[in-house]
Order: structure tokens, then C-alpha cells, then sequence
């Protein structure tokens, strides 16, 4: 009986094999059913939560979520010049912190990719990561102590006459600068590992200078690397609300979002959806510029 249950089983697992046999593209598929549907219903079901939500409103006397369709939140942060304030405000920091970070990136990446011995380079790499083992609260934490009055800045400053910045939309800035700092250095890295030196070499054997090398070989073919990294400071900048609420009093996006969570949910959600839309058009821009091509 047993015997002939198991015979009964094999020409259907036979079957059941024969179907993924010499179909590569159905095995990956049947490998990736599990976590996409996993995806789609945690991330991308939860984005359209968030969208359901936003158009939501809540009763001014009660206090209750009033699940019905209105452009209430919408109309408010387009009207409401404080909203607009804030979400430009959010926006410029973004910029200035990609900026600042694709300025310090760079060199360091092309050292470490162009220069650097190969014992150096991983020890280069080490070194950027290290930071990333660290929490990221006890980093912003440290940078805070750093800017108060009695701090490291102040303290090295002050004999010259100077002052640090203190708490601010300075420190935000330098201290997203510093802590999305090793997203852009390395795929700045990546992409410039990614360059031959035949190249470079092809550039000075023509009598380029060094700085028309870089300018029309090394920076060209890198830039798609730059953007990539651009993605990941800008769009961590747009969603950060712990670094701005402990080393500033300004509004942002993510602080506003996250005192309207308990008091007005719709708004928190429509809010929500700005940066959403922003990086949409951001990742858009870089599409356009290459910053998927080696994806």
C-alpha cells in the first residue's frame, strides 16, 4: 500500500519538475513569487492605505476620523503658506545636503578607486562603513553635544575669536551631511572602479591636462554614479525628522508628520505624500540621466 502510493507520487512530481526544466525565466519567476506578493502587499498595499487615508478628514468638535472623500488636506497645503514653507524648506536642505555630500564624496571615492593600493583601498572601504555600525541615534546624539554651547565646536572655536554654528538649520545640514555621507561615497565608488584606466591613460597620452580629464572622461562617465547616490542622501534627508527635532526647532516634513499622527491622521497622510511625489520626479530626473544603467 505504501509502496504503491509513492509510485503514484513520482509521475506527478515528475510532471510538476518537468514544467521549470529548461525555463530559466519561469524558475526565477516561481523563486520570486513569494517575496513579491510579500512586497506588494506590505509596501505597496500600505502606500495605497496612505493614499485612502490622505483624502480623509477629521470632525473638528470630536475628533473622529471621518472616513469620506474630501480634498480638504490637499487644499491645505497648497493654500496654507506655511506648508509651503516648510516643504521648501525640507526640499533645500535635501539639495544642499546631496550637494555638499557629492563634493566630499568624490574625491575620496576616486582615491580610493584610482590611487589607493589595494591593502588601502580595503581599508578605505572599512572605514566608510564603519560609521554605518554605529546607531544612528547615538551619532545625531554625539553631533548634539558637539554643537551645544559648551561643546567640542565652541571650545576649539572660541580662542579664535569664533563660534559654532549651534542648533539650527546649520547643524541640519551638517549633520545629515555627515551621517548620509557613506551612502554617496559608495556608489560613487563602484562607478568609478567601473571606469578603465585605459582611459585615463588614452586622455594623457593625447595631452589632456589632468583637469580636462577629469572634465570630459572621469566626471561624465561617473556622473550616473553620483546621481545614484543622490537618490539615497536626498531622499533620506526628505523623510528625517529625529536629527531636525534635536539639533533645531525648525519644521520639517517628517517633524510635522510625525505631530500630526496623533491628532490628524488624514493630514499626517496627505503631508506624507509629498515627499512621495517629489522623489517620483527625482527618481524620473535620474532615470533620464543614468543612474540606472549598470541596475
Amino acid at each position: 500500500m505504501t509502496t504503491e502510493g509513492v509510485v503514484s507520487k513520482r509521475p506527478a512530481r515528475r510532471r510538476f519538475a518537468g514544467l521549470f526544466h529548461g525555463r530559466p525565466r519561469l524558475q526565477v519567476a516561481a523563486l520570486l513569487a513569494g517575496p513579491s506578493a510579500w512586497l506588494v502587499v506590505l509596501y505597496l498595499g500600505s502606500l495605497v492605505v496612505l493614499l485612502i487615508t490622505a483624502f480623509w478628514t477629521v470632525d473638528a468638535l470630536s475628533g473622529e476620523v471621518i472616513q469620506g472623500f474630501s480634498f480638504e488636506n490637499i487644499e491645505a497645503l497648497l493654500n496654507e503658506p506655511v506648508y509651503r514653507t516648510i516643504v521648501w524648506r525640507t526640499v533645500r536642505t535635501a539639495i544642499l545636503v546631496t550637494l555638499t555630500d557629492a563634493v566630499i564624496a568624490f574625491p575620496i571615492a576616486f582615491y580610493m578607486a584610482k590611487v589607493a593600493s589595494r591593502r588601502g583601498k580595503a581599508l578605505l572601504v572599512i572605514a566608510v562603513l564603519m560609521p554605518l555600525w554605529s546607531s544612528y541615534l547615538v551619532k545625531v546624539l554625539a553631533w548634539r553635544t558637539m554643537l551645544s554651547q559648551d561643546g567640542v565646536i565652541n571650545w576649539a572655536l572660541n580662542p579664535l575669536g569664533l563660534h559654532g554654528p549651534g542648533y539650527g538649520l546649520t547643524a541640519v545640514w551638517l549633520v545629515l551631511s555627515y551621517l548620509w555621507l557613506p551612502y554617496m561615497i559608495l556608489p560613487i565608488y563602484a562607478g568609478l572602479e567601473r571606469i578603465p584606466d585605459s582611459l585615463i591613460s588614452a586622455s594623457e597620452d593625447l595631452g589632456a591636462a589632468p583637469f580636462t580629464t577629469f572634465r570630459r572622461v572621469i566626471f561624465p562617465l561617473a556622473f550616473p554614479a553620483v546621481v545614484a547616490g543622490s537618490i539615497f542622501t536626498f531622499s533620506l534627508t526628505l523623510g528625517d525628522f529625529i536629527t531636525v527635532r534635536l539639533v533645531s526647532n525648525s519644521q520639517f516634513i517628517g517633524t510635522v508628520i510625525a505631530s500630526s499622527i496623533t491628532n490628524d491622521l488624514p493630514f499626517a497622510a496627505a503631508l506624507a505624500l509629498v515627499p512621495i511625489v517629489v522623489m517620483i520626479a527625482y527618481l524620473a530626473v535620474a532615470r533620464k540621466l543614468g543612474a540606472f544603467e549598470h541596475v
